[in-house]
């Protein structure tokens, strides 16, 4: 059995109804033909896309193809809306939302979703995530800062305690990378910027003592391998040995917080992927693939599946024992 926890959708919203939520230059989805779209940002083509990202039986075929049992997908993260008036985000939320619980009633046993929040407005977020879980979803899907507010910000501590106390698992995402003026050519936002913005979102929690103050219940992933947190956490852990501005508010070693959250597998490489296993321990790593998009993995799941040093124990934990425990899935 293999759960993909890190796929995407968008819905086929397009330009006039995406406008008749408030915003001046909306995310919305030009479907070409039956096959194929594009999603735009405003006026801007953004980028090409099938049809499976907002046709759920499409979906389903390539879910057949790529011999993937179950999925959770979430919002596209040009979605997210955080810099908009709170009660249109909230509307526009709604809508994401609806699409994909109505998505997912084309096969329940294998489609689930994750909802998408006003996070701008916690009070309104509490309020949809709750709606959101009563309607299906299996969590919430949040970007990685809120207009240049980390996690270490009260308000967004507020809302991840209030998923920790409702019991709503948390997918935290890259996006709106930092220093785009820098990074406009070669993907550059999407290959240094959005392991930065992971990377940073991880210590805001950790360097803040924000995880001293959340219950120890809350369950929280990052995406994308957690960024470039595994890699340099020697590098934080010595600084907090040796500096105590790095330590001033967090009272333990930062290796110490790991076992507070978990990260998905697309990393695209078995010897990251072991060394990732190494810092992480094999129970806080679930597939991943970024499906459908270009820096996703190809066929998702085969690097686990067919490598040949991770030994069955850990690959059954990887490709399903961890999502369906994270996410409390229902499926034996």
């Amino acid at each position: 059995m293999k759960v993909d926890i890190h796929a995407h959708f968008f819905p086929d919203i397009g330009r006039q109804e995406a406008i008749s939520f408030g915003f001046d230059q909306p995310p919305w989805l030009r479907i070409d033909n039956k096959g194929s779209g594009m999603m735009m940002d405003g006026d801007k083509e953004y980028r090409l896309v099938q049809s499976a990202l907002w046709n759920s039986s499409d979906r389903l075929e390539e879910m057949d193809r790529n011999e993937i049992d179950i999925q959770i997908m979430s919002p596209t993260p040009m979605l997210f809306a955080y810099a908009s008036d709170s009660e249109d985000a909230t509307r526009w939320a709604a809508r994401i939302n609806d699409f994909a619980a109505e998505s997912c009633e084309t096969n329940r046993q294998r489609l689930h979703s994750l909802c998408q929040v006003p996070l701008q407005d916690v009070n309104k977020a509490c309020t949809e995530v709750s709606r959101s879980m009563k309607a299906g979803h299996v969590g919430v899907h949040l970007g990685t800062h809120v207009t240049g507010r980390n996690f270490d910000d009260p308000e967004m501590i507020r809302f991840l305690r209030y998923c920790a106390e409702e019991g709503v698992p948390v997918l935290i995402h890259p996006w709106d990378m930092m220093a785009a003026e820098r990074m406009s050519e070669y993907m550059l936002q999407w290959l240094v910027g959005m392991p930065a913005e992971t990377h940073l979102s991880i210590l805001s929690l950790i360097l803040s003592g924000a995880f001293e103050r959340l219950p120890e219940e809350l369950k929280i992933c990052f995406a994308h391998g957690g960024g470039s947190f595994a890699m340099h956490l020697a590098r934080v852990e010595n600084a907090w040995h040796r500096h105590q501005i790095v330590r001033q508010d967090c009272p333990k070693p930062p290796s110490s917080y790991v076992e507070r959250f978990s990260v998905d597998s697309a990393v695209f490489d078995e010897k990251t992927l072991c060394f990732l296993l190494e810092v992480m321990g094999e129970e806080r790593v679930m597939m991943g693939s970024d499906y459908p998009f270009p820096l996703g993995e190809f066929h998702p799941g085969e690097m686990i599946n067919k490598s040949k040093v991770i030994d069955e124990k850990t690959r059954h934990a990887l490709l399903y024992k961890n999502a369906v425990d994270f996410f409390g899935l229902d499926h034996e």
